[in-house]
């Protein structure tokens, strides 16, 4: 068994140019040994887990949906809501909700303290996202990619969306 303390891993942070989209996230499967480039199931894992934390008045990321992949989302304190293509839904504490592939979606807090969540996601191989407010697509083959049609090769992941 490999075990880890949540209390002490490092929290990765992000930010996009503006500040629009920012958040911060411990990798809890990376602490456990996932690697999450590799295609062996004993390495990469059959699911991701992470404790995401989102600031006052951000997004963590651009509205999104999967190609394969599933999340799940438990809200561990703080509030905001999950918008999706049905519209914008208020999430608190406890409340736990799921996403699944083909299903857009973001997670904004709204509330005056931070907003802390564990996410699991599955690891589907060949995974591709896309971007509705943007139009574009993200693909890890051959390697990490954002692409829209009749556009440069490869685009800033924000590209669009701030």
């Amino acid at each position: 068994m490999k075990k880890v303390n949540t209390n002490g891993l490092e929290e990765l942070t992000w930010s996009s140019p503006s500040g629009k989209f920012s958040g911060a996230g411990k990798q809890v499967s990376e602490a456990l040994g996932r690697d999450k480039r590799s295609t062996d199931p004993f390495k990469c894992h059959p699911f991701d887990v992470e404790i995401q934390r989102i600031e006052p008045g951000k997004l963590p990321f651009p509205y999104h949906s999967h190609s394969h992949q599933w999340e799940f989302y438990h809200v561990i304190s703080g509030s905001g809501y999950a918008r999706d293509d049905g519209g914008t839904t208020p999430i608190a504490q406890g409340d736990a909700f799921i996403f699944k592939p083909g299903e857009a979606h973001v997670i904004g807090n709204d509330g005056d303290v931070d907003l802390i969540l564990f996410v699991v996601a599955d690891n589907p191989i060949n995974e591709t996202c896309y971007y509705p407010d943007s139009g574009k697509w993200a693909v890890a083959i051959p390697e990490d990619r954002i692409l829209r049609a009749g556009s440069p090769p490869s685009l800033d992941y924000y590209d669009g969306e701030e």
